[in-house]
């Protein structure tokens, strides 16, 4: 894992903690709620790679 995709993964949680502040003081709850889940998404796309990486080191490790 490099170091680029944790600074993008911290990039993208500063922005929206301060996406989700703006629209909460804004009253758009639920505005803010859809902007985090979108991060969330954005991230576990990011993260599909390795999460895959992992279990089929996992599935060679244990040779099932």
């Amino acid at each position: 894992m490099s170091v680029n995709l944790i600074f993008r993964i911290a990039a993208v949680g500063i922005l929206l903690s301060v996406i989700g502040q703006v629209l909460k003081h804004g009253g758009r709850e639920d505005m803010a709620s859809l902007a985090s889940l979108a991060g969330l998404v954005l991230v576990l796309f990011w993260l599909l790679p390795y999460i895959y990486e992992l279990f089929d080191t996992m599935k060679n490790l244990f040779a099932l």
